[in-house]
């Protein structure tokens, strides 16, 4: 009887282990995907800074009526 017992305990030990590592691949998988979220958001952080310095430039080279002022501007 006792043989029994062992045996089913460790038959619950490893569907626990089994549980335990496919909870890890799931937490190693939103691990990457917040990963590759930071990376996207990083990205668009570097977007928009290119993108408020280069409309800066075009209201200073608009406002100073500056000797650049010949550059066509996009409208």
């Amino acid at each position: 009887m006792r043989k029994i017992v062992a045996f089913l305990m460790q038959g619950d030990a490893l569907a626990l282990s089994v549980d335990a590592l496919a909870l890890s691949g799931d937490a190693l998988a939103l691990l990457v995907d917040a990963l590759a979220l930071s990376a996207d958001a990083l990205a668009l952080q570097g977007i928009a800074k290119f993108n408020s310095l280069r409309i800066n430039e075009m209201l200073y080279l608009v406002t100073t009526k500056s000797s650049a002022s010949h550059i066509k501007l996009p409208t």
